[in-house]
């Protein structure tokens, strides 16, 4: 993985390509902004906190795809989908907001997808090091099965990009994800799906524990 010299050539062609789309998809962003406004009350831009390079914190732009007081952390509810928030999620069209994150210096059109801190906390060294580059509105992940596929997997695929780091890795995952799009498959994780992968990777170590006591058992 050549980082120190990749990582410039795509900092400076993310930077133009965010400030191009937004320039481009400026008539569609106002669209689904009055969509948004007028289908329910609260905000356009859905802002939350996520794990970026190195593990730090950063503000993940979005559009409101939910009802205003949708708790991601709150599993005992079901998420609430307004109309609009249902039709965006489904075309990916709530990611856009993303290019501001991509301007700022915060993601990478292409890398391991920013989750909620949740993960990164509950994740292994190892599986840390999927952060070690900047996150992307998309992924090798997101290409190979976005949320069809279970987290180990994902986070499998993330390693894996980050082993391959280059333009024509990028390049590959750009015309996959534009598939996976089409297909419309694994678009939305929802709660249900953000707690049993939180609680898959809490057990790893619970399952590390049981096999580490065994052999001192039978040492």
């Amino acid at each position: 993985m050549n980082t120190p010299k990749y990582y410039y050539v795509k900092r400076t062609i993310d930077f133009v390509l965010a400030l191009i789309m937004l320039i481009i998809l400026s008539p569609i962003i106002l669209i689904v902004s009055i969509a948004i406004k007028l289908d329910s009350e609260g905000p356009v831009i859905f802002k939350q906190e996520r794990t970026g390079k190195n593990g730090n914190i950063f503000m993940l732009y979005k559009f409101r795809s939910m009802a205003v007081n949708n708790d991601v952390h709150d599993f005992s509810k079901k998420d609430q989908h307004t109309k609009v928030g249902t039709l965006i999620r489904k075309t990916s069209l709530d990611e856009i907001p993303q290019l501001i994150n991509v301007l700022k210096g915060d993601m990478s059109f292409i890398g391991p997808r920013p989750w909620i801190h949740d993960y990164y906390e509950r994740m292994n060294e190892s599986q840390r090091h999927r952060c070690d580059v900047l996150p992307g509105i998309t992924g090798l992940a997101q290409a190979k099965g976005r949320n069809n596929i279970s987290i180990f997997e994902k986070i499998g695929y993330d390693l894996e990009y980050i082993k391959n780091y280059s333009l024509k890795e990028d390049i590959k995952i750009i015309f996959l994800t534009i598939k996976t799009v089409i297909s419309k498959e694994g678009a939305d994780a929802g709660k249900s799906t953000i707690q049993d992968e939180l609680n898959d990777l809490s057990n790893q170590y619970k399952r590390t524990e049981i096999v580490y006591n065994d052999e001192l058992q039978n040492a």
